[in-house]
């Protein structure tokens, strides 16, 4: 019964995981990356897609993206998207093509980046700490209900600790890459 808490709990943390690491890589560097356009929609026959889905995206060098899109009706559609989108971006079209120069990142805009980075880390933290914290009381509930012993129930939470430790670490370090990213010049 402990073991599948425990299995759920980790299932959750790793999910807490993978949106961390989705969001860390929406927060831009100076290098082209064609993730930093997923969450970019593009008005599509009167519905909102993924710029992925009309669009080819491709790194053309260390500062540049190519954004292609399927048919030639949706190049305004796509420009317009970028231009409207939080990221700044001047798109330069020529014929189908747009390219997508990455301006540098001002020292100042990096330590913006860099405390926006540390706010996801934390949020994830608090996500991983809720869990222990749902995780331990249904624990105790098992106790109060006699479906686990003492023994168990201290192992069980004993698990949980080491299992978020090990998460808010992982966290620290995936954090701590990112800002060493954003600050390299």
């Amino acid at each position: 019964m402990i073991d599948d808490i425990l299995k759920d709990a980790k299932s959750r943390m790793e999910k807490s995981l993978t949106t961390l690491k989705g969001e860390l890589a929406k927060i831009r560097t100076g290098r082209a990356h064609p993730s930093i356009l997923d969450h970019i929609t593009v008005d599509y026959y009167g519905s909102e897609v993924p710029i992925s889905q009309v669009a080819n995206i491709a790194i053309e060098d260390a500062r540049t993206l190519t954004v292609t899109p399927w048919e030639k009706t949706m190049v305004k559609a796509v420009e317009k998207a970028i231009l409207t989108s939080d990221l700044g971006l001047n798109p330069a079209v020529s014929g189908t093509v747009m390219r997508l120069p990455m301006p540098p990142l001002t020292e100042e805009r990096r330590r913006d980046l860099t405390r926006i980075v540390r706010k996801e880390g934390e949020g994830s933290k608090v996500a991983i700490r809720n869990i222990r914290r749902d995780v331990n009381s249904d624990i105790k509930a098992y106790l109060k209900e006699k479906e686990v012993s003492e023994d168990q129930a201290r192992s069980g939470e004993d698990q949980i600790q080491k299992l978020t430790d090990s998460y808010s670490a992982k966290i620290d370090v995936m954090v701590e890459a990112k800002e060493k990213e954003l600050l390299e010049m």
